[in-house]
């Protein structure tokens, strides 16, 4: 049986470009997505983007964050809400992959209760040392939910057959990764905060706040080394890329680019 894929934009934020692109002027709104993968053997979430609070209070529930991007989250965009436009029953979710640990991917977490977090060791670490939280800005209530966790240390295949692969890709934050899916048509890197935008893979280009510069250069150069070999990267907040992505309920079914109409 096929892995089937669905992309799903789970709120849009904006930000000074600085801050996707070093040194860059202007302003930037993104999407912020999330991915249902269904296996043969069950569903895989990746990411689950920003909090139902955001709704309403974004400030109050993002704090300090706020000083840096604006949120615009309409009602029905919440993690939940995708699933169940998909007809999909949020506890049925078996497996939660978590890139890392920022707002705008985990703050919807305690929407799928069910499911087992897979993330990388060293990000689960820094999520629980004062030091790193603080460096990092993470925020807790996003991510202790009493979940199962399965902390891995690199590469780590959820089913034992090479469909779903998490990539280690640090440097954005000290345990960052990215998910390779494999459909019928090829594979299919979700890159998440490894890489923003295209111009970041493309150039070389990267954000003016990073934890590790040299790790995220490093994280580019095999994500480069992936799209060589094939596979087709989904950027982690590229608005113009995105209007090309197929939007639940459609399934993403080629791993080539197809223009679709525009989301947001």
């Amino acid at each position: 049986m096929s892995v089937k894929i669905y992309a799903m934009t789970c709120g849009w934020m904006t930000s000074d470009l600085i801050m996707m692109l070093a040194g860059k002027e202007g302003t930037i709104r993104f999407p912020v997505p999330a991915y249902l993968i269904d296996h043969p053997q069950g569903l895989v979430l990746f990411d689950t983007g920003l909090h139902p609070q955001c709704e309403h209070d974004a400030p109050g529930r993002i704090g300090a964050m706020a000083d840096l991007f604006t949120v615009q989250f309409r009602k029905g965009e919440d993690i939940g809400s995708r699933l169940e436009q998909l007809d999909v029953d949020a506890t049925r979710i078996e497996y939660l992959v978590n890139s890392h640990l920022h707002f705008d991917h985990t703050g919807g977490n305690e929407l799928v209760p069910n499911a087992k977090i897979i993330i990388q060791e060293k990000e689960w670490e820094a999520g629980h040392l004062p030091e790193l939280i603080n460096a990092n800005g993470y925020m807790a209530a996003d991510y202790d939910h009493g979940h199962l966790i399965q902390t891995v240390n690199g590469e780590h295949d959820l089913f034992g057959d090479g469909r779903i692969v998490t990539i280690p890709t640090p440097g954005h934050t000290p345990g960052h990764q990215s998910l390779k899916v494999r459909l019928d048509s090829g594979d299919i890197v979700l890159t998440a905060d490894a890489c923003y935008l295209r111009e970041t893979i493309t150039n070389l280009h990267l954000p003016h706040l990073i934890y590790d510069r040299m790790q995220m250069l490093n994280s580019l150069l095999l994500l480069r080394k992936l799209e060589k070999a094939g596979a087709r990267l989904y950027y982690g907040h590229d608005p113009e890329f995105w209007a090309q992505v197929p939007q639940a309920p459609r399934e993403i079914t080629s791993t080539r680019s197809a223009p679709v109409a525009r989301v947001g």
